[in-house]
């Protein structure tokens, strides 16, 4: 740091220091103090966390891939009217994290926001027990109050999922140290192990559940799933003595906004020629991690240009910016692209739960003489192939990129998003293939449930390679006070491309059926209809998208973190800080 650097921090930052014993990445143990690292985090606390989202998505899934199946047989619903409000539901449920992260992050904390959004789950699932249970609120008595209770119950489940998905994923994740090299590879792995858990429940709710709505009920299967849900968040409470909290620091926008407004404020000031001379605090005055600064987007780094003279005042929060604060803003902004370039593959991930469950329904889903595959169950093909191919890149495929490439995390995690988005693509051009072979089938209902078998095996390894990737990737990548807010970002990829997929839907039954005069693509049932030519539509969609992604992701500049002389880079590993910025 330059001498400018340093005198500007002197005038107006703060001073720290810490012991070793403890976690000083300002986490908090339940007693408010610095964690200490033996008796706190790492694997003793998050296999609590993981147990919880077991739950959660053994809840989900066992509702969301039976929705369609009980809108058309159930509520009888037209089959593109309940794919629609499939993706509306979906859409709300994964655009609602969103809300959740930020409301966790800025004022009510990780924990709390788990466990106030975990007894709301939870009484939306006892509605639709109780919708299912009660004599007079049962379809077949009173179709009108059974359908607005049943909305209800799925509505507060999305409010639900609003608060839990990004607050306990990002505490899960807050259970491990950046700083420490052991437990930032251990964080690597979180996340591979994260969605194992998240599979298996999926994997669950996909077969056992769904074998009790079709076998036993609705009703049974509503109970099974507030149970289980109930018990989790007993085990959950059960683990807060070994849990590392970060306490809220308001407003998580609120200083992207600063620098915003301080950079519009210098405006008319020139850029110096070294990066060092702008405004950073010392590493040893503060708990926060600091960022490297890089090249892109520079007008921002204007927030950082220390004025002198004018006093205090040109200290103020809105008119000066750390190099840090400066970086983080970037990294947000960067975001944009990225966020808008994987909408297309959470447009082909919205048709696994609705026109691949479809599919299955009117296949041939014998399994020998006596049992019959429940349709919803068809989603465990996609399950089981993302759990595979989760442990096999963390157990087989990162250990060998590591040892190719040198780097802790093998390859990038763009580049593993676009791995995945690649599989995405290639499932949609298999599914229009299958389709269509079984509209060209003399009796369609004879074809065998298993040709569905590779266009879900193709999204559950896209999944594998995108999912965790984008999880991965919001998490890392947002400023440090917006981990749960980043939860959200990555889950509302699939809420805005359910949402999209909806709207695409509704214009393409406008476009081929010209305005409801003739046969469109979607027809009341999928014999009358032309579901191959949508997911062709789907791939070329994807393939064109997936160019502006490979754009997008070569120009993007990742997060680098100073450690004294030296930086952990979120794509490579420790480098220097001068090697960084060239990232």
């Amino acid at each position: 740091m330059g001498s400018l650097g340093l005198s500007a921090a002197e005038d107006c930052g703060g001073g720290g220091g810490g012991d070793e014993r403890r976690v000083h990445d300002s986490s908090v143990d339940h007693h408010g103090r610095p964690p200490l690292r033996s008796a706190t985090g790492s694997w003793k606390a998050a296999m609590f966390i993981i147990m919880i989202e077991f739950s959660e998505r053994l809840s989900y899934f066992g509702l969301a891939t039976s929705m369609m199946i009980y809108l058309t047989k159930v509520l009888h619903e037209e089959m593109k009217f309940a794919a629609k409000n499939v993706n509306y539901w979906t859409s709300v449920t994964t655009l609602m994290p969103l809300l959740g992260g930020f409301l966790a992050d800025g004022y009510l904390g990780r924990f709390s926001t788990v466990l106030y959004s975990t007894i709301i789950y939870l009484a939306g699932l006892m509605v639709l027990a109780i919708s299912q249970l009660a004599p007079r609120l049962k379809p077949d008595h009173n179709l009108h109050l059974h359908e607005t209770l049943f909305f209800v119950g799925i509505y507060l489940v999305s409010v639900g999922t609003g608060g839990h998905k990004p607050a306990l994923e990002s505490f899960g994740a807050d259970q491990f140290d950046d700083s420490h090299a052991t437990e930032r590879v251990q964080k690597m792995s979180y996340f591979n192990w994260w969605n194992c858990a998240l599979c298996l429940g999926v994997l669950l709710g996909v077969t056992i559940i769904v074998y009790l709505q079709e076998r036993v009920g609705w009703g049974a299967a509503d109970v099974v799933l507030a149970g289980v849900m109930a018990a989790s968040l007993v085990v959950f409470l059960a683990g807060w003595r070994f849990y590392r909290y970060r306490v809220p620091e308001g407003n998580p926008l609120t200083p992207l906004v600063r620098v915003v407004v301080a950079a519009a404020r210098k405006w008319h000031l020139e850029l110096p020629a070294d990066a060092n001379e702008l405004y950073e605090l010392k590493p040893q005055n503060i708990k926060k991690r600091l960022l490297c600064h890089t090249d892109q987007l520079r007008f921002l780094d204007k927030a950082a240009i220390v004025e002198h003279g004018g006093g205090e005042e040109r200290c103020g929060a809105w008119r000066l910016a750390t190099v840090t604060q400066v970086e983080e803003t970037k990294l947000a902004m960067a975001m944009v692209p990225i966020w808008v370039a994987t909408l297309p593959f959470g447009i082909t991930a919205a048709q696994v739960s609705t026109f691949f469950i479809k599919q299955g329904s009117v296949m041939d889903r014998h399994l020998g003489p006596h049992f019959v595959l429940p349709p919803a169950s068809t989603f465990a093909f996609a399950a089981i192939a993302m759990i595979i191919t989760v442990a096999i890149y963390d157990k087989v495929l990162e250990p060998y990129l590591q040892r190719l490439t040198g780097r802790d995390r093998g390859i990038s995690i763009l580049k593993r998003i676009g791995v995945g988005i690649a599989f995405a693509i290639v499932a949609m051009g298999v599914a229009a293939s299958v389709e269509r072979r079984r509209l060209r089938n003399p009796s369609p209902a004879d074809m065998s449930v298993f040709w569905l078998l590779p266009q879900f095996v193709l999204m559950g390894v896209g999944d594998g390679f995108a999912l965790v990737g984008l999880q991965e990737y919001f998490y890392d990548q947002v400023p440090d006070s917006m981990r749960s807010l980043g939860i959200g970002l990555y889950l509302s990829v699939i809420g805005a491309g359910s949402l999209l997929s909806s709207l695409v839907i509704t214009a393409v039954d406008h476009v081929t059926s010209h305005g409801g005069r003739t046969a469109g693509w979607f027809g009341k049932d999928l014999n009358s209809s032309r579901l191959d030519l949508y997911y062709w539509l789907l791939a070329c969609i994807g393939l064109v998208n997936l160019v502006f992604y490979m754009v997008v992701a070569t120009r993007y500049s990742y997060k680098t973190i100073k450690a004294a002389s030296r930086v952990v880079d979120d794509k490579a590993g420790d480098v220097e800080c001068a090697a960084a910025s060239g990232y």
